[in-house]
């Protein structure tokens, strides 16, 4: 069953008599909703927060999330719940988008993976499960990990009743489905749509698609839900029976219950639901790209497993309205190892961040070749592949699984191995199927190499068979009581000092207590939730609050002594933020937590505010920030049925809008974005990423290491740390890579060059000049829209102001 917090009575009776820590620095009265970031910020909150009640005001979000919160445990003090709803209302407590998204007062009645961010798993129905939800998924597949043999699975056969209104039923849906399922040319219209691809089209069908049930008493049939928990199931009925080696058996998969394409999705602000041919197309991709070359011998088994996760998450993507982020990760002493290390170079495996799960035995071979034995050998050379691979497309890259909290301190060694399917199972979850295989998996992992993996960011560690970490952000620089244009960088009276300063640690408190009772919610891993009470808070906007209230710049921060006072202040964070998770869960009977700290990317959360992203400097000073939407142009040159009401609303605007090839049917917007850094007076005193060297970046990410996330009870810094090839060589990032990576626990380090010769159709961020930057801001008509971009600031922070 989920994970459950002591019995009710003894809750209510600890929390009457609990402490309260807090400084009271929020008040006791209902404090002003901060307003988003004009442009990009109110963009993403009317995106993935604001509900058609919050009316885009954002207390109206904080109301909701602190009522949901709070409503987790009995008898929360009214004088927490109104200063937690103030700090998030004045986003010095962001939480996380996931909480923003999905938190109301109907939380205790929720499932919690749609509040945690970061997961990990060790089968696809369970990552397929996860992504479905909105988690980011990472996954090990080293040798010993990976025990299902997908050419042992049953015969697959698909069927949609002819009634469904997503069946082909005339020429225009007809060529909808050949579009959907890449039988024809993506830009192929009705008009160009000839007999020849018609009938190509037709057979395609009638071979693949079986419009009712056969009625025979040797096949199995399995009706798929309308809903995530029955499209995993669907995943999971098949791999246990690829586990059990059903290759001699036929499974009928039916389709027929789910709903149209387009039909809203409740819980997702009714975002169009994708219909039953993506999730049938995904599952013909494992039938055909795995199931037939494993059945031929031709793929091994962590392969196998790789691309049926791959082919799943695709389909999750194209969905429109979920990330499907995924962390790929396998040892670095596998006999495949290289073969994984190339994959991604190969193509067609986009849908995940690649790693190689590395050692200090590994770097003691790369860094000293003097060393002479075959294991050696082996390491220098899936270092040299590695690096060759990452310089050409910036993956795989290296984490330091043996300098992650689980497996340093030995907790991962003592998960136990469950039989019956209790770490996989929750009020809306069972694993009725597959507890078997859990649980020789579970075994697997106990003797596993690296028991331990990584969220897709990188940030989080969690064990090898599942696990969450409810994650939230705080921004230092939003707890500043002042409007921020008022503020003289460094200066400020001794009262405005401890009124900010006193804020921000009760945000902490504040923040910890807010993840640890969300940590009591129903949960597929209720077990491994109640084993290690996982946790990660961490701080957003660092260079903001460097600069207004230290008066430091990056280059500042790289001198401890400079910048002692900013580097006493996160370190006296990162400890009240230690003492306090471990406080509140002796207070309510939890163990205490694993890990406390971390930084996370903070995308969603930061743009919000215009904030720089976790512990990331300012990637430009302007640029087009690219958000993915649902929807493609139909043969009339309108929008396709089921396309994201907000793509034809920009389209309007004149905001620049692109189709994409690589994920038909979707579209992207480019909103114009000057970050607020630039906003606060640096001058050319800013640093954005491609100035700072990967020595002072890699210098940056120790501090963090050493201030924040501690010694002890820490997760890690997610850190993206970009190499330009028009100035470093190949074995130049070799050197940097070697001298550098052995020292931090986890940065991913990625060569950049221009997109095109990334080989992605798209990145979040194009850089553009402040020439084109104000010729795009100039055709946008916005100004009586809350999307509204201020252009006037915009043109100015740019240095193409008209004036």
């Amino acid at each position: 069953m989920g994970r459950q917090f002591p019995p009710v009575g003894t809750l209510a009776k600890r929390q009457t008599v609990a402490r309260h820590p807090f400084e009271g620095a929020f008040g006791t009265q209902p404090l002003k909703a901060r307003s988003l970031d004009r442009g990009m910020g109110e963009a993403v909150g009317r995106r993935t927060v604001f509900r058609p009640s919050d009316h885009e005001d954002f207390g109206k979000v904080a109301n909701r999330v602190a009522a949901g919160n709070t409503a987790l445990l009995p008898n929360v003090d009214d004088r927490e719940t109104i200063q937690l709803r103030n700090a998030i209302a004045t986003g010095t407590l962001l939480t996380s988008g996931r909480h923003l998204q999905h938190g109301d007062p109907s939380q205790p009645e929720r499932n919690m993976e749609v509040f945690t961010n970061c997961a990990t798993a060790i089968c696809s129905f369970a990552k397929f499960y996860l992504l479905l939800n909105g988690s980011g998924v990472g996954r090990a597949y080293d040798d010993e990990l990976c025990i299902v043999d997908w050419a042992q699975a049953p015969n697959l056969h698909f069927v949609l009743d002819n009634t469904h209104p997503d069946y082909p039923h005339d020429r225009s849906s007809l060529l909808r489905f050949g579009l959907e399922m890449q039988i024809v040319p993506w830009n192929t219209t009705l008009a160009t749509f000839d007999v020849t691809m018609a009938t190509q089209v037709e057979q395609f069908l009638n071979n693949v698609v079986l419009p009712e049930r056969p009625n025979r008493p040797d096949i199995i049939v399995h009706e798929i839900e309308d809903s995530r928990e029955g499209w995993a199931k669907a995943v999971e009925t098949i791999e246990s029976m690829a586990f059990e080696g059903s290759s001699e058996r036929a499974l009928v998969l039916d389709f027929s219950r789910i709903r149209c394409a387009g039909s809203p999705i409740a819980g997702m602000q009714g975002r169009p639901a994708s219909g039953p041919i993506s999730l049938l197309r995904g599952l013909l991709n494992i039938r055909t790209h795995v199931i037939e070359p494993a059945k031929r011998k031709q793929m091994p088994r962590w392969e196998q497993a790789l691309r049926v996760d791959h082919y799943l998450s695709v389909e999750v993507q194209v969905g429109g309205a979920r990330r499907a982020a995924r962390m790929a990760t396998k040892s670095w002493q596998d006999v495949d190892v290289l073969l994984f290390i190339r994959s991604k170079e190969e193509g067609g495996l986009w849908t995940a961040n690649h790693s190689v799960m590395v050692d200090q035995q590994f770097w003691q071979f790369v860094n000293n070749p003097s060393i002479e034995a075959p294991l050696a050998d082996h390491a220098r050379t899936v270092f040299a592949e590695a690096t060759r691979c990452a310089w050409i497309n910036g993956e795989p890259g290296f984490i330091n699984g043996d300098k992650l909290e689980d497996s340093r301190i030995g907790s991962a060694r003592r998960k136990p191995v469950y039989q019956d399917g209790r770490d996989f199972r929750s009020k809306r979850y069972q694993a009725s199927l597959a507890s078997k295989l859990l649980a020789e998996l579970a075994a697997c992992a106990a003797k596993a190499r690296f028991p331990v993996t990584t969220n897709p960011c990188g940030e989080i560690t969690l064990h090898v068979t599942g696990g969450y970490c409810v994650i939230g952000d705080f921004a230092p620089l939003l707890a500043c009581p002042l409007p921020l244009n008022e503020v003289i960088p460094g200066q400020l009276t001794h009262d405005h000092a401890a009124v900010w300063d006193a804020r921000i640690r009760d945000s902490v408190r504040l923040g910890v207590r807010f993840l640890l009772r969300a940590n009591g919610m129903d949960a597929l891993y209720a077990q491994e939730v109640v084993r290690t009470n996982r946790i990660g808070i961490g701080p957003t906007g660092l260079h903001e609050w460097a600069w207004l209230r230290f008066g430091l710049t990056f280059t500042d921060l790289l001198d401890e002594q400079r910048s002692v006072h900013f580097w006493q202040a996160v370190s006296e964070l990162s400890r009240i933020a230690k003492t306090e998770a471990n406080a509140y869960a002796q207070e309510i009977g939890a163990t205490q937590p694993v890990t406390v700290t971390t930084i996370k990317p903070a995308g969603t959360t930061s743009k919000l505010f215009g904030l720089t992203e976790g512990a990331h400097l300012p990637a430009r000073r302007q640029y087009l920030r690219w958000v993915q939407f649902k929807g493609a142009r139909s043969e009339s040159g309108g929008w396709e049925v089921g396309t994201d009401p907000l793509l034809p609303s920009y389209e309007r605007k004149g905001y620049p809008i692109k189709s994409l090839r690589s994920f038909p049917g979707m579209s992207i917007v480019g909103f114009p974005t000057v970050p607020l850094i630039q906003r606060l007076g640096m001058g050319d005193r800013i640093v954005t990423a491609p100035e700072a060297t990967p020595e002072e970046q890699y210098c940056w990410l120790g501090l963090l290491e050493k201030y924040w996330i501690g010694t002890e009870q820490g997760n890690q810094v997610s850190y993206t740390l970009k190499i330009y090839t028009d100035r470093y060589e190949l074995e130049n990032f070799r050197a940097i890579v070697a001298c550098h990576q052995p020292n931090v626990r986890c940065c991913a380090v990625l060569p950049s060059r221009s997109d095109a010769e990334l080989g992605y159709e798209y990145l979040p961020e194009e850089e553009i000049s402040a020439g084109r930057f104000a010729a795009i801001t100039a055709n946008i008509k916005d100004d009586n829209v809350p999307e509204v971009v201020d252009w006037a600031h915009l043109q100015c922070a740019s240095g193409v102001c008209p004036v």
